[in-house]
C-alpha cells in the first residue's frame, strides 16, 4: 500500500529563492541555540573562577610554607643585619629605625579571623592600646568588616603579602602581584592603602640572607617600610600563657617590636596572654605605639638630642623641634579612582565566592548521597528483577503467538532501511511491517518497496516527524499489539516474539526492549555501550519492579493498540514522545514493563556533534515531559501513584542529579590542585571503583563481554563531561523556553547482524 506523492517543481534557473518561512525558522532557532550552548559554557566558566578564586584565596595554590636557612648574607649591609625593626629606604639607603626605650610596639600576624582577631580588638580597646596589624590580603577579602572595624578603632595595618608565601622564592612579578592584590583588598575593605609591609616568616633583621634581600630592596624604592621584631612570644606554640608573656618581654627596658598572632590556627593562649602582657608592660612604665607612632617618636627623640647638641654649642641659640605629624596611622592612605573600585570588585567576587563554594559543597553531599543511593538501589533491585523473570516457572501467562504490528518510521534512512527490514522478516513471530516514510528525499521508501520482502507495506506522508509518522502507522495497524522502533535498528530473529509475551497480563499495556549499541568499535560507540547496559538498561530493571517506568526507548517498545489510543497517541508536545508516551499510560492505568530478553541493535550516534544533538534532545524532552505530566503529583489513582512515586525519581535520578553531578568532578579536580592531591585521587578512584562494579554487574546480566570496561576510567573523564553540559544546556533552553523539531542523524548502515556486534 503506498500513497504517491508529487515532487516539487525545481526552481527557475539564475534565481535566488528567498528563504522560505520554515527556512527562516530554523536559521532564528539555531541562532538561539548557540546563544544558549554560550550561555550554559559562560555558566561553567563562571563557577570554575569562582572556584579558582576560593582556592587561590585560601592560600592552598602556590603557598610555599618553606624558609631558607643557613643561606649567605654577605650581600646585606652590616648596619641593617645588626639594626632596629623598622627598615626603610630614604634616598635608596638601608636605613633601619629601632623602637624607642620603655615602648612596645605591639604587632599580629596572618589575619584577620573572624574568631580571634575581634578578641584581640576588644582587649586592644579596653586597655586602650593601639597595635599593627599585618594582613594577609585572601583574609582581608574574605573578612572585610573585620578590616574596617580595625582601621576605624585606630589601630595600623600592614601588608603581610595575599597568599602568605615566602617572597624569596618567587619571581619579581609574583611579589608585585602578591603586594597590589593585597592593597587591593585593603582598599575594597577599608578604602585605604598602606606603605608598611612584613615578609611572611621573618623574624630579626639578621635574619635577612641575599635571598630575600633584593625583595626588601626593591619594596624599599617602592615606598614601603619592611616590619621586623625584637621580641617574639612564640604563641603559635602555644607554649602556654605564662610563657608567652615572658617571652615576649623585652630585657633591660629595652624598646621593642613584639610579635603576636591573629591568626593561622588555635589562638586562645594568646587571647588569654595579652591582656597580661599588657598589665605587666603598663606596670613597668612602658607606653604602646603603632610602627608609625614608634618612628615618630624615634625621629622626635633624635631631633631632640640633635637640638640640645646644638644648643649646647651654641649657648641661647636654636629652635624648638617640630612636630611629627600622622599619628599612629602615618602609613594610611585613603585609596582613590581605579584601585578603591577595583577593590571593591574584589571583596564583592570574594562574597559571592565565599557563598558559592559552601553551598556547592552542601550539593555535593547531597549528590553524593543520591548517586551512591542510586547505585545500591540498582545493584539491590536489579539483581531482584533478573532472578524474578529468569526462574524456571516464571511465565507472564499463556504464550501469545498472534500476529503483530511493527511500525518503522523512516525519514531518509537508505543507508539503514535494508538492513532493519530484513531483521524483521526473519522474525519467529508472525508479522506484519508498516513503513512510514517521513518525506523521505533519498528514495528510502522505494528501497523499501523494492525489497519485495513478505508483509512490508509503505505508507508515505508529508514531512511532519516522527511523532505524526508513529500515529500514522498504528492508524493504519491491523492488529492490537504494536511494535515501533527506528529505521536504523535491527532486530534478532526471537525479539518480537520475547517483546510481546509479557501481554499475556492483561495488565501491561507497554513493553520496553533491551537496545543495544551496534557500533560499538569506535571510541565513541564503546562509551555508549557502556552508558546504554549500565545506565540504561540497569535503570530499567529497577524502575520496572517499582512500577515507574519513565522511558520505553524509541529503538524497541511495544504498545496495546487500544492503550495509546486511550492516551491519545505519540504526541508532538515533547521532543520525548517515547517518554511523554510512557508517563502518559501509567497515568492511564497501564502497568509498563521491561523485557530483558528482547534485544535490539540500534546505530549510535558516530559523531561528538551527533551525540550531542541525539542527547540534547533527549534531556530537554524528558524535562518537558516531566513538565507536562506534573499534574500527577496531585492526582489520585494510578496517576498519582506514578506522580508521587515515578516522577520524583526520575526527576532524581534523571534531572537533579546529572544537573549537579559535575560537582563530584569539579571539587575532586579542586581538591587536587588546592587541598590534598592524594586524598582526592583516592576518593576519585573509589568512586570509580563502585561504579565499576555496577558496570560489571550490569554486563553480567546482560551477558556482555567485560573488555569494554576498560575505557570505563576514559569515559569518566571525557565522556561523563560531554554529557553534564548537554544536560546543563539542556536546563538552560528549558529556562529560556524553546522548541525543536525532529533532529535526523547522520547514519552509516554499519550495523547489520547482531552477531557481527557482539
Amino acid at each position: 500500500m503506498t500513497t504517491p506523492t508529487t515532487p516539487p517543481s525545481p526552481p527557475a534557473r539564475g534565481r535566488r529563492r528567498a528563504p522560505s518561512r520554515i527556512g527562516r525558522a530554523a536559521s532564528r532557532a539555531a541562532a538561539l541555540q548557540r546563544s544558549r550552548v554560550l550561555l550554559a559554557l559562560l555558566l561553567l566558566l563562571a563557577l570554575t573562577c569562582v572556584m579558582l578564586l576560593d582556592g587561590y584565596l585560601r592560600a592552598e595554590v602556590g603557598g610555599d610554607e618553606r624558609v631558607r636557612t643557613g643561606a649567605s648574607a654577605s650581600d646585606v649591609p652590616d648596619d641593617v643585619l645588626d639594626g632596629g625593626p623598622i627598615l626603610t629606604f630614604p634616598g635608596g639607603q638601608a636605613t633601619t629605625v629601632s623602637v624607642p626605650d620603655k615602648t612596645i610596639v605591639l604587632t599580629f600576624d596572618d589575619g584577620p579571623d573572624p574568631t580571634w582577631t575581634p578578641q584581640v580588638l576588644d582587649i586592644l580597646d579596653e586597655y586602650d592600646v593601639p597595635g599593627t596589624f599585618f594582613l594577609v590580603g585572601s583574609m582581608i577579602s574574605r573578612h572585610p568588616g573585620i578590616v574596617r572595624d580595625l582601621v576605624e578603632q585606630g589601630n595600623e595595618v600592614g601588608v603581610h603579602t595575599f597568599t602568605h608565601v615566602d617572597l624569596s622564592y618567587q619571581s619579581e612579578a609574583r611579589v608585585t602581584r602578591e603586594i597590589e592584590q593585597t592593597q587591593l583588598a585593603l582598599a575594597g575593605a577599608a578604602g585605604i592603602t598602606t606603605t608598611l609591609f612584613r615578609a611572611p616568616y621573618s623574624s630579626e633583621t639578621n635574619a635577612i640572607d641575599d635571598y630575600s634581600w633584593p625583595v626588601y630592596q626593591n619594596l624599599g624604592e617602592d615606598g614601603y617600610t619592611s616590619v621586623f621584631i625584637d621580641t617574639d612570644s612564640d604563641d603559635w606554640k602555644r607554649p602556654g600563657v605564662s610563657k608567652i608573656v615572658e617571652w615576649a618581654t623585652p630585657e633591660d627596658d629595652e624598646g621593642a617590636s613584639v610579635l603576636f598572632h591573629d591568626a593561622g590556627g588555635e589562638r586562645s593562649q594568646t587571647i588569654a596572654a595579652l591582656p597580661k602582657y599588657i598589665e605587666k608592660m603598663k606596670a613597668k612604665g612602658y607606653t604602646f605605639t603603632t610602627v608609625s607612632g614608634a618612628m615618630a617618636d624615634q625621629q622626635q627623640q633624635e631631633q631632640q638630642e640633635e637640638q640640645q647638641q646644638q644648643q649646647s654649642q651654641q649657648p641661647g641659640g636654636g629652635r624648638q623641634p617640630e612636630q611629627s605629624g600622622g599619628g599612629l596611622q602615618a602609613a594610611h592612605h585613603k585609596a582613590t579612582g581605579a584601585t578603591l573600585y577595583e577593590g571593591r570588585a574584589l571583596v564583592a567576587a570574594v562574597a559571592v565566592a565565599e557563598w558559592t563554594v559552601p553551598a556547592l559543597s552542601v550539593g555535593l553531599v547531597i549528590v553524593g548521597v543520591a548517586v551512591m543511593g542510586r547505585f545500591a538501589m540498582m545493584l539491590v533491585l536489579a539483581r531482584r528483577h533478573h532472578r524474578q523473570r529468569n526462574r524456571h516457572r516464571f511465565s507472564w501467562g499463556p504464550p501469545v503467538t498472534g500476529p503483530v504490528s511493527v511500525v518503522v518510521p523512516a525519514y531518509n534512512e537508505k543507508e539503514c532501511i535494508e538492513a532493519t527490514l530484513r531483521s524483521l522478516a526473519r522474525s519467529t513471530h508472525p508479522v506484519e511491517i508498516i513503513v512510514v516514510d517521513d518525506g523521505s528525499t533519498d528514495g528510502t521508501a522505494e528501497i523499501a518497496e523494492s525489497l519485495g520482502l513478505p508483509g512490508v507495506r509503505v505508507v508515505r506522508q508529508a514531512n511532519a516527524g516522527k511523532p505524526a509518522a508513529l500515529n500514522n502507522g498504528v492508524r493504519h495497524a491491523r492488529y492490537d499489539i504494536v511494535v515501533m522502533m527506528d529505521g536504523d535498528t535491527v532486530f534478532e530473529p526471537d525479539t518480537v516474539r520475547h517483546l510481546v509475551q509479557p501481554f499475556a497480563d492483561p495488565a501491561v499495556g507497554a513493553v520496553a526492549g533491551n537496545a543495544k549499541v551496534g557500533n560499538r568499535r569506535t571510541l565513541i560507540g564503546a562509551w555508549q555501550h557502556i552508558e546504554y547496559v549500565m545506565g540504561f538498561n540497569l535503570d530499567r530493571r529497577m524502575y520496572d519492579l517499582l512500577r515507574c517506568m519513565p522511558t520505553i526507548p524509541g529503538a524497541i517498545g511495544a504498545f496495546r493498540r487500544e492503550a495509546v489510543l486511550q492516551a491519545g497517541g505519540m504526541s508532538d508536545d515533547t521532543l520525548a514522545e517515547d517518554t511523554d508516551i510512557t508517563i502518559a499510560l501509567h497515568r492511564a492505568g497501564w502497568r509498563v514493563v521491561y523485557e530483558e530478553h528482547a534485544r535490539a541493535w540500534t546505530e549510535a550516534p558516530g559523531s561528538l556533534g551527533q551525540l550531542w544533538s541525539q542527547r540534547y534532545r533527549w534531556s530537554y524532552g524528558t524535562m518537558q515531559a516531566l513538565w507536562k505530566h506534573r499534574r500527577s503529583l496531585t492526582d489520585k489513582g494510578p496517576s498519582g501513584r506514578f506522580g508521587r512515586v515515578g516522577m520524583p525519581l526520575v526527576v532524581l535520578f534523571q534531572v537533579v542529579t546529572p544537573v549537579f553531578a559535575p560537582l563530584i568532578d569539579v571539587f575532586t579536580v579542586y581538591s587536587m590542585v588546592f587541598v590534598d592531591f592524594r586524598a582526592a585521587l583516592l576518593a576519585w578512584l573509589a568512586v570509580l571503583g563502585v561504579q565499576l562494579v555496577c558496570a560489571a554487574y550490569a554486563f553480567r546480566l546482560d551477558r556482555e563481554k567485560h573488555r569494554y570496561l576498560l575505557m570505563m576510567p576514559l569515559q569518566q573523564l571525557a565522556y561523563r563531561q560531554m554529557m553534564y553540559l548537554v544536560l546543563i544546556h539542556s536546563c538552560v533552553t528549558a529556562l529560556t523556553g524553546g522548541r525543536l523539531r525532529w533532529q535526523k542523524l547522520e547514519r552509516t548502515g554499519e550495523v547489520g547482524t547482531p552477531a557481527g556486534n557482539g
